[in-house]
């Protein structure tokens, strides 16, 4: 039997979702990402449910558990998981101020993935204003390290997603306007190169500049992108003083591949690309955090399926399909429980300057996840 959802308001949505957007949270501010998990932990006591704070990560914000009453409590359920921490940082709204043009909404975050996380907060209020009890219990687990790949997220995720039998994420749409039923395999890496300091006044080249070595080996591991693996690098810090052969950079790597395997070859590929000699020169790769690679199984695409029925008696067709882009949901996915990814909102930009939704999917996102918490049992 089809329970009758409640209907969105695209407005209404908007001015709730502004006070997200102008709360900055970058991941490295624990202090911005706890007043955002403040704020949502209000809007989730708001909606009825049983709000706790959980200590995040050491040096990193707080996360949150929010339970919806239920007489079924305690039984296996939904869980609604998400992220609150981003990648702008503090004053980024200077540059990119929440604003409506052409249909659009945008704002910091907006996109990925404050939009989708509070559709999915208003879902659960509006069902519980009308009334509407889900046939399972569901939980809310709002995060704080996702973007830095959940180095000290990661237990708190996996232990609350073996408590349920279902998962959905709220990250941002499959293009055009789908949902993720997998992701790529991911693996970060930290990379310091070592040199010889000297005055670069004296006789630069009888030191050894640690940037310079930095410089090549970049090129190096970018090279080695291929189709079944990607390599990337994107923050780099070195040197101190201009007039200084520096002594130290680090930098980060990002490898991405469709299979675990090839992760696993890249993996290898770049370690063996240490290289320290006698006097501790050299270059050092060290393996940092990895997402497993989460391919759809049978309880994937029955959540799609069961999504897909949703969509249409809201009156759109939801695709589907794979993510490079990794998300909490490849260790969920990865562990075997059914999950659902990429059931946020429309948009693009994410990450940069023009991140944005499209507004009229904002409602219709909410809907088709009120739409799944009543249809799951």
């Amino acid at each position: 039997m089809t329970v009758k959802t409640p209907s969105f308001d695209a407005a209404t949505m908007l001015s709730g979702l502004r006070r997200w957007v102008e709360c900055e949270s970058p991941t490295f501010v624990p202090e911005a990402v706890n007043a955002m998990m403040d704020l949502a932990s209000g809007d989730l006591a708001a909606a009825g449910a049983a709000v706790e704070r959980i200590a995040g990560p050491p040096g990193l914000g707080d996360c949150v558990r929010a339970t919806v009453p239920h007489p079924r409590q305690g039984e296996k359920g939904v869980l609604v998981m998400a992220h609150l921490d981003t990648v702008h940082p503090l004053g980024t709204l200077e540059a990119l101020p929440f604003h409506v043009e052409g249909g659009r909404a945008y704002g910091p975050g907006i996109l990925d993935m404050k939009g989708g996380t509070y559709a999915a907060v208003e879902a659960i209020r509006r069902l519980a204003e009308a009334g509407i009890e889900t046939p399972l219990p569901v939980t809310v687990l709002l995060t704080s390290d996702e973007e830095i790949g959940s180095p000290g997220c990661r237990a708190i995720i996996e232990a609350e997603a073996a408590r349920h039998s279902y998962v959905l994420v709220p990250e941002p749409a499959h293009p055009p306007d789908g949902v993720v039923t997998g992701r790529y395999a991911i693996a970060r890496f930290d990379l310091e190169a070592t040199g010889r300091p000297i005055h670069a006044g004296f006789d630069p080249r009888k030191g050894r500049s640690a940037i310079a070595e930095m410089a090549r080996r970049i090129g190096e591991i970018e090279a080695m992108t291929d189709d079944d693996c990607t390599f990337s690098v994107g923050v780099v810090h070195g040197g101190q003083w201009v007039n200084c052969v520096p002594k130290s950079c680090r930098a980060e790597a990002l490898s991405m591949a469709k299979r675990q395997s090839d992760l696993d070859r890249g993996v290898e590929r770049m370690l063996a690309l240490t290289r320290i000699d006698g006097d501790g020169l050299g270059f050092r790769v060290t393996r940092g955090v990895t997402r497993p690679v989460w391919e759809p199984g049978p309880g994937t695409m029955a959540l799609y399926d069961l999504a897909r029925d949703v969509a249409r008696d809201i009156g759109f067709d939801l695709t589907h399909g794979s993510s490079g882009g990794g998300s909490d949901a490849n260790f969920t996915g990865a562990a075997g429980i059914a999950s659902l990814d990429g059931l946020g909102v429309v948009g693009e930009g994410y990450h940069t300057l023009d991140e944005h939704i499209v507004v009229e999917s904002l409602p219709r996102r909410a809907a088709l996840i009120a739409g799944l918490l009543t249809r799951l049992a």
